[in-house]
């Protein structure tokens, strides 16, 4: 089973059950997630270009969204899925995509926090990281761009769902909130997860992650034909 096609599939499952919400997901792979979601089990799922409109699986024009509406009336009522990307992410569920070291003079300066706070706090977020490495899984971010559960107890629709990388899938759904690994990918050991780990895991329940159908197979083939997918997770 090629990893990046299971990849795929997991991203396409942090949308399960989702319903009529939107899906922002940043990053090839999991928009290749979301659009597998809409044509199989969550075809109500709504897919945003980012901008203004609503697509549906293929791309094609269903629906107009001004950004403005979408920070007025989906953002902050927990009506959306957004998937980000992170360059470290620590035991609590914080992430950082601002800096790399101490804030006032940093090694090295990233893209700010941007949408980090807003997204965390307003409604559930899940993240992609292709490169599970001691550098990115930290035991605690140099800054926080988007918020964990250390900092976003009380907040209505918090919610860090899923972390999903290219070894496993990662949720903090253990005793206050401490990180599990819920699955490795095919062809990946705990012990690999592990060491690639700053924090600790829970890995008492720790499953297989699922592999695609084949109808999943041949819809990936079909959203991705230069297979762009295997670039970014090399098997």
């Amino acid at each position: 089973m090629i990893r990046a096609d299971v990849a795929v599939a997991a991203c396409a499952d942090l949308f399960r059950g989702d319903g009529e919400i939107v899906a922002s997901p940043m990053g090839y792979i999991p928009a290749l997630g979301a659009r597998l979601a809409r044509l199989t089990f969550e075809p109500d799922l709504l897919l945003s270009d980012g901008e203004a409109y609503l697509l549906d699986a293929d791309g094609t024009l269903e629906g107009w969204q001004p950004f403005r509406k979408v920070l007025d009336t989906v953002v902050p009522r927990g009506k959306r899925h957004v998937v980000m990307g992170a360059n470290q992410i620590d035991r609590h569920g914080n992430q950082n995509i601002s800096a790399i070291g101490e804030h006032a003079q940093p090694k090295r300066q990233l893209l700010g926090v941007r949408g980090g706070p807003g997204n965390t706090v307003n409604h559930r977020t899940s993240y992609w990281v292709p490169r599970h490495s001691t550098r990115i899984f930290v035991d605690q971010v140099d800054v926080v761009s988007g918020v964990g559960y250390e900092r976003g107890a009380g907040q209505r629709f918090h919610d860090v769902y899923r972390v999903v990388s290219n070894l496993g899938v990662i949720d903090f759904g253990g005793a206050d909130h401490a990180p599990r690994l819920l699955s490795v990918h095919p062809g990946v050991t705990v012990d690999e997860v592990v060491s690639a780990t700053s924090f600790e895991l829970d890995v008492s329940g720790t499953a297989e992650t699922r592999t695609p159908t084949d109808e999943e197979l041949r819809l990936i083939d079909s959203l991705d034909p230069k297979s762009l997918r295997d670039k970014e997770v090399p098997s």
